[in-house]
């Protein structure tokens, strides 16, 4: 018996000790919270403009004429910063007219434009369209008049004319989009509609580009130094 006795003492002892030594260790680790997504900022657009049309007198914006073509890398092309989840291409897309004060005079300036270009990555997948459809009769219908012509007071008699806002949602993969020229349809005061969609050709203008983004978060450090 006590031979008995003396093989259960140590293990209540044991047993006692077990729960103690479980409460005493430390508790797991929790992982931190992630940190909260960055809020979004709206940019003026970095972009490569192959045909600048000039800048406006009184408004002092800058328009650039979008050209008919086929490859990206010539369109219009804009760089999107690196982004989380999609970012927001927005601009002003307007129709360009040749002014003729004889025409206008005569009452045969009359002409409606129907632009479409598209918005593409640099690989020439189609991303999106932006059409705007305007009427020119006078020179009040000008959006600006463009410095740096011959005309009367330096400005150039082609202008910006007729206005649409476009909003285009660009893939969180994408950091550069581009835009080319399609199609042009022409309507005057007589004779059929023409169509226009040679390359090189201008179909259409843009003005006022902005990027609306989510930063990305900066790269995880690793190694030593990424504690």
């Amino acid at each position: 018996m006590s031979g008995m006795r003396g093989f259960l003492a140590p293990l209540a002892i044991g047993l006692a000790i077990a729960p103690l030594d479980a409460q005493t260790r430390p508790p797991a680790r929790r992982a931190a919270p992630a940190p909260p997504p960055a809020a979004l900022k709206t940019i003026p657009a970095e972009l490569t403009c192959p045909a600048p049309l000039g800048v406006g007198v009184k408004t002092k914006t800058s328009f650039c004429e979008v050209l008919a073509g086929r490859d990206p890398a010539a369109g219009v092309v804009i760089t999107v910063p690196q982004h989380r989840g999609p970012a927001t291409l927005t601009f002003s897309l307007h129709n360009l007219h040749l002014y003729s004060e004889e025409q206008v005079k005569a009452k045969t300036a009359f002409a409606r434009y129907t632009a479409t270009i598209g918005v593409l990555t640099l690989d020439n997948t189609l991303i999106s369209r932006a059409v705007v459809q305007s009427e020119f009769r006078t020179a009040a219908d000008f959006i600006d008049r463009v410095g740096g012509g011959a005309g009367p007071g330096g400005v150039k008699a082609v202008g910006p004319t007729g206005t649409e806002s476009v909003v285009i949602s660009i893939p969180e993969s994408e950091e550069r989009v581009s835009l080319l020229g399609e199609k042009l349809m022409v309507e005057g005061a007589s004779g059929p509609p023409a169509t226009f969609s040679q390359p090189g050709r201008p179909i259409a203008v843009i003005s006022d580009v902005k990027i609306e983004y989510r930063p990305a978060p900066p790269p995880r450090r690793t190694g030593r130094g990424g504690r």
